[in-house]
């Protein structure tokens, strides 16, 4: 692959005038730019406009830089389009309220590009091969990177303050799949903080195992589930989550464990799932991927303060209880939901068929009028097109 080629029209910073009180006035003016290719050394990328070309790769042993306010724009015109960073290499992007970082498509199409796939070496527990849970696999996303390890401290980076739009691209035959963010087997020394996946064309955000935790999620209007898991992954210090499905979406957020009945399980806090009116599931009607919540293959988790919306479709239900290896986790003590509120369901869990008996502990299952959900503050980095993402 080639190197980063940086064209860059302006590079410049400009100070423009002086009021009658001497205050200085400090403009930036944006740097006009391409990204390509492997990045193979450090570099501060500078406020500026940037076109994202290919698959851009940060390799291992390499820090990469985005300043705050920043706009990187890829184009479906041009072939499979994603930023990866790869296990060892390191992604900072420090945007703010106000000025967030945006990784973005013109031709505003749901699954135009691949968004940010990070990847990292802690461990995982994949689907079992002879009764065994697989240490490491490859990547789903058609770049077949192999992912998992033993470092559960694994740093890739920070991410504050970013916003992936219209991402979730299906590769060639539709088998191999990208979301708006990817995390395989990334770490806790990652630091994950007001992200916005907006209207992508699979998952807001999926972790394949690892060990990272994400406060200040909002997924708006992903055609797939809004937040997804597997491999194992168990980042227990996730807080303020917030989904709103519209047009077209599936579950609210789906739960497996690969088949593994794993000893430990994720823990999230202050959990919103809302789905507009009229929104119809991927497969549509017939495709049964309508509930808030989904269990499935030994999937777990405690969950606290969560507020559900409209679900309201025929046969939806606020939490689904999917096969025999779900109930395991009910049964254990290992699924718990504690302090939810649920508008317009009429029922609080539910099963696939009437082979199931589903028995939560009184205490596991709590439902309170007061619950709140998320708490997330409006600003920039929740603004599309004057709208605002927290309805």
């Amino acid at each position: 692959m080639k190197k980063l080629i940086l064209s860059l029209s302006i590079l410049a910073l400009t100070f423009t005038g002086c009021s009658t009180t001497d205050d200085e006035d400090t403009t930036q003016i944006p740097v006009v730019g391409e990204l390509t290719g492997s990045i193979t050394s450090n570099r501060t990328i500078a406020f500026g406009n940037y076109t994202l070309k290919g698959i851009v790769t940060i390799e291992s042993g390499v820090t990469v830089t985005f300043d705050a306010g920043s706009t990187i724009t890829a184009n479906a015109a041009d072939g499979v389009d994603a930023l990866v960073v790869k296990n060892g290499g390191k992604l900072i992007m420090n945007g703010t309220a106000a000025q967030p970082i945006i990784l973005t498509e013109p031709s505003a199409t749901p699954g135009a590009w691949g968004g940010i796939i990070m990847y990292g070496d802690a461990p995982i527990t994949g689907a079992p091969v002879n009764g065994v849970a697989v240490a490491s696999k490859n990547s789903e996303d058609g770049l077949n990177l192999s992912y998992g390890g033993t470092n559960a401290a694994h740093n890739g980076g920070t991410l504050r303050y970013v916003r992936v739009e219209y991402a979730g691209k299906k590769i060639t035959d539709g088998t191999s799949e990208m979301n708006g963010f990817s995390f395989y087997s990334v770490g806790s020394g990652t630091v994950l903080e007001n992200l916005v996946s907006y209207k992508g064309a699979d998952d807001g955000f999926e972790f394949y195992g690892g060990t990272v935790s994400a406060k200040n999620l909002i997924s708006y209007g992903n055609f797939d589930d809004s937040f997804d898991w597997q491999d194992g992954w168990k980042g227990e210090n996730n807080t303020n989550w917030y989904a709103y499905q519209v047009t077209t979406g599936n579950f609210g957020m789906e739960i497996e464990a690969s088949n593994n009945n794993n000893a430990f399980y994720p823990v999230v806090s202050n959990i919103t799932l809302k789905r507009a009116a009229g929104t119809v599931t991927e497969g549509g009607s017939s495709a049964a991927e309508y509930d808030a919540i989904q269990f499935k293959k030994h999937g777990n988790g405690h969950f606290s303060n969560i507020v559900i919306s409209g679900y309201t479709t025929t046969g939806a239900t606020a939490v689904r209880i999917q096969d025999a290896n779900a109930n395991t986790q009910v049964n254990e003590g290992k699924i718990k939901l504690t302090s939810v509120k649920k508008d317009d369901i009429t029922s609080k869990f539910a099963t696939v068929g009437t082979t199931i008996t589903v028995n939560f502990l009184e205490a596991n299952y709590t439902l309170s009028s007061s619950a709140t959900g998320a708490s997330l503050t409006a600003g920039a980095w929740a603004t599309v097109n004057g709208v605002n993402l927290i309805q």
